[in-house]
């Protein structure tokens, strides 16, 4: 019973309806850009700077439809943030 019963919690989270949009990298990093202070309108893309992240540091860089910001994470630290271009 047990064993079927974490086959079912794993199925239902893996299927999600088709009404349910899943979040994207540019949504989830948009939020955490929100969260400091910053204005991301709408997320457009975010790309990751492989040249300036290491191993528990990425580096991103999100463009919002009125901004482009760098973005650096490391964990359990606040992001950093730096604003490439303001529209």
């Amino acid at each position: 019973m047990r064993r079927m019963l974490g086959s079912i919690i794993v199925s239902a989270a893996v299927v999600l309806p088709p009404s349910v949009k899943a979040e994207t990298v540019p949504d989830i990093l948009a939020a955490q850009i929100r969260i400091q202070g910053y204005a991301c309108d709408k997320a457009i893309s975010a790309v990751q700077d492989k040249k300036r992240s290491r191993p528990d540091h990425d580096v991103w860089v999100l463009k919002c439809s009125n901004a482009t910001y760098r973005f650096s994470r490391a964990p359990d630290m606040a992001a950093k943030i730096e604003i490439l271009r303001s529209r």
